[in-house]
């Protein structure tokens, strides 16, 4: 069964990181980049690595990156690897980032995403994000960026919404036999729910 670690990006990461935003995004931070979001408190930078390649390039197969700006969580970078995309992943990732949103209080969520991508747009709207508008001739190319918000991460309910969307995103990466292990509590929320736990086998 393959086994992925979800876990925060380290400064032994780094080389490796640089090499996964090259593959995903066409370099867009730099090495020095990420040294600084691993140095900021606002900052929460999360990976999906495979252990049995720790210090090689292919290491990291997975990238997620949100800011803390005041009470909203600021989505800055979402990544799978070529090579692992379609597998739920990215679905995966973008849960464990609204829930260090929740963990760190924040109320909302927010990110920017071309209107061309399908595939991304598809994935944050099960999550509950909506259009709140759109930054014209946002990108290189003059294409515009959609701004997607999600409210409610204080809400009372929104733990067991967060559960809920994340059960079948699970139970797909279970079916194709993934495991994907938890490296930090801020990632393994539910850990010690055993209802949650007995739906998904959450490790």
């Amino acid at each position: 069964m393959p086994r992925l670690i979800c876990r925060p990006l380290t400064n032994i990461d780094l080389p490796a990181i640089v090499h996964l935003d090259q593959l995903c995004f066409g370099g867009l931070w730099s090495l020095d980049g990420y040294r600084r979001e691993l140095d900021s408190p606002n900052s929460d930078l999360i990976v999906l690595s495979r252990p049995e390649a720790i210090g090689a390039t292919e290491a990291i197969i997975g990238i997620g990156s949100l800011w803390a700006i005041l009470d909203e969580a600021h989505i800055t970078l979402l990544g799978i690897a070529p090579s692992h995309r379609g597998l739920g992943l990215g679905q995966w990732l973008l849960g464990q980032l609204l829930w260090r949103a929740h963990h760190r209080q924040l109320a909302r969520a927010t990110l920017e995403v071309r209107p061309s991508n399908q595939a991304a747009l598809a994935i944050y709207s099960k999550f509950g994000f909506t259009e709140a508008g759109r930054r014209h001739h946002y990108y290189a190319d003059d294409e515009d960026a959609m701004i997607l918000w999600r409210s409610g991460l204080r809400h009372p309910d929104y733990q067991a919404q967060w559960r809920q969307t994340l059960i079948p995103i699970h139970q797909r990466l279970q079916s194709r036999e993934w495991r994907i292990l938890q490296g930090d509590a801020a990632s393994n929320p539910l850990a010690n729910d055993a209802s949650f736990s007995e739906k998904i086998n959450v490790y």
